[in-house]
């Protein structure tokens, strides 16, 4: 995805929303024309005052109508412009979620998790104010100085030279800020993906770290981080805090000049001379053209924020998806074994390989236990199946079929997974099952924990699978059973067990063993273990 997601996310919004877009659009133009009018029947006020004409009741009172309608058009334009950059933002988030499903597993393993997070979250944040008071804000203030500026042409040719000669100063002292504004973003956003990945790995070495005394040095680096985020906010506020100083200085410069310049005689009251009236439309307008500049200096930290956050979005739309070359056929082939390894070769690292020329099959409907020593490559061998990695030789294959060509909407019906640990998703009962797949019924789920024996339990709650999930409605040994519930439900051919008995007592160990022996009936089943359990039937590799 090359295109900016901005861009993409903007086309979408306007697309399912241009009512919005029509009336935003309107609201925009009606404001800049009702911040203009006022000035000139002002002006026609006080020349009539001047020249000792009676003032029209009318004029007074379409300048506090117009007036007030500006003020009510601004706050319609605000409130659209808000409206419009949330509808922008959500479009942006839904477009990432797609993007998070389709990536591969060595995603998540090279990328710090608080580095997805902060683009998930600050962001596309900093999106919305692109939005709110930023573009569409920038772009109506550039049309209303654009205004102004014919309209103080055409008042003073002198005082609108003059202030055309103002303008490049301008532009060279924001594009300045741009620059120096957009460097402290970039350098903010690292920073807080660099201190929210820090925390949950310090939590997550909490014990070692203990064992190690090594708090304060994780103290220290947490710090480094925290400080390296402050220095970058402070050289942006600083850059922000002089601008609107400056804006304001030429501002009450200029006024000052063509008032004296004004007063002058001979060719320059010629150039430069106007009436009463004129002179306060002018100064009027003097100050509508420089609270749009200063209003722009605001709208250009937040459009830079926002870039830095656009090119932390795209570089993540940018990041390689999965690839599927083929799809696991209805129809098996009678002769291809359900586990073939052929070879293997694979290491998290380039130097440093787990698995070394590993070979094994495992026909349909055999059992086989995998043991071996802590770190031999053992789960390992369960990702490559499950096709969240490729192997750096050799070849992984299903029913004949390379493992990582299988598509995710396929690998359900084939694999069931059952971890260690169970990890609940915010739901009912049900939704721990099926896991929000509108494909499986609550009949095949209440089969699937008949299968386990844990229909009697759930169907006491008071609203049976219906239930919401709390990890104090079971206990630890029901808890692994309803991970096998969650693995048996689409009734795959293959059962994945890692470890699902480690640390249960002999109890609630059989209990578990039961429901294995009732789960993998009919089943290809591949365990991790590291002490001998006696499946019907099975046999045992060791992977050392």
């Amino acid at each position: 995805m090359r295109n900016n997601v901005v861009i993409k996310a903007t086309k979408e919004t306007v697309s399912c929303h241009g009512k919005l877009t029509i009336l935003l659009f309107f609201t925009i133009v009606g404001s800049i024309t009702a911040g203009l009018i006022p000035p000139l029947v002002l002006e026609r006020i006080i020349n009539n005052l001047t020249q000792k004409s009676d003032i029209s009741l009318m004029a007074i009172i379409i300048y506090f109508v117009i007036l007030s309608l500006s003020g009510i058009l601004d706050a319609g334009k605000e409130s659209l412009i808000t409206v419009f950059g949330q509808k922008v933002t959500y479009q942006i988030r839904h477009i990432m979620c797609k993007k998070l499903n389709s990536l591969p597993a060595d995603y998540f393993t090279r990328e710090d998790t608080g580095t997805t997070v902060s683009r998930f979250v600050g962001d596309v944040d900093t999106i919305e104010k692109l939005f709110t008071s930023g573009i569409i804000s920038m772009i109506a203030d550039a049309c209303s100085i654009l205004s102004i500026l014919a309209i103080i042409f055409v008042k003073s040719l002198g005082l609108g030279i003059l202030m055309i000669l103002v303008l490049p100063f301008l532009y060279i002292l924001t594009r300045s800020f741009q620059k120096k504004m957009l460097s402290a973003q970039l350098d903010n956003r690292q920073a807080v993906g660099r201190a929210n990945n820090h925390i949950p790995d310090t939590i997550h070495s909490i014990q070692t770290l203990h064992n190690l005394n090594k708090e304060e040095y994780m103290e220290n680096r947490y710090d480094t981080y925290i400080q390296e985020g402050f220095c970058a906010v402070n050289r942006s506020n600083f850059y922000d805090s002089i601008y609107s100083p400056i804006i304001i200085t030429v501002s009450t410069l200029l006024v000052a000049i063509m008032m004296i310049l004004s007063a002058q005689s001979g060719g320059l009251m010629a150039f430069f001379g106007m009436s009463v009236g004129t002179s306060v439309a002018i100064i009027s307008y003097v100050g509508k053209i420089f609270a749009p500049l200063e209003s722009i200096g605001m709208e250009i930290q937040n459009i830079q924020s926002a870039t830095a956050g656009v090119r932390r979005i795209n570089e993540f739309l940018n990041e390689p998806e999965k690839e599927y070359v083929a799809q696991m056929n209805d129809k098996k082939s009678d002769n291809a074994p359900a586990i073939k390894l052929q070879n293997l070769h694979f290491g998290y690292e380039a130097d440093k390989e787990i698995l070394q020329g590993l070979t094994l099959t495992v026909n349909s409907g055999e059992h086989v236990t995998l043991i071996g020593r802590t770190g031999a490559g053992k789960s390992t061998v369960f990702k490559l199946l499950l096709g969240l990695y490729e192997p750096c030789e050799g070849t992984v294959e299903i029913y004949g079929q390379n493992a990582s060509s299988i598509k995710e909407s396929e690998r359900r019906s084939i694999f069931g997974y059952v971890e260690q640990a169970f990890h609940s998703v915010p739901g009912s009962v049900l939704e721990q099952i099926t896991l929000g797949d509108q494909n499986i019924s609550k009949e095949q789920a209440i089969t699937a924990l008949k299968t386990v024996n844990l229909w009697n339990t759930v169907k006491e709650f008071s609203s049976g699978l219906d239930t919401v999930y709390q990890e104090s409605l079971f206990s630890k040994g029901q808890i692994q059973l309803l991970s096998i519930a969650r693995a048996i439900v689409s009734n795959p051919q293959i059962l994945l067990l890692d470890e699902i008995t480690a640390n249960l007592d002999s109890d609630t160990e059989q209990r578990i063993l039961e429901a294995l022996q009732a789960a993998s009936c009919n089943r290809t089943m591949l365990s991790i273990s590291h002490r001998l359990y006696e499946y019907s039937g099975g046999r045992y590799i060791t992977i050392s």
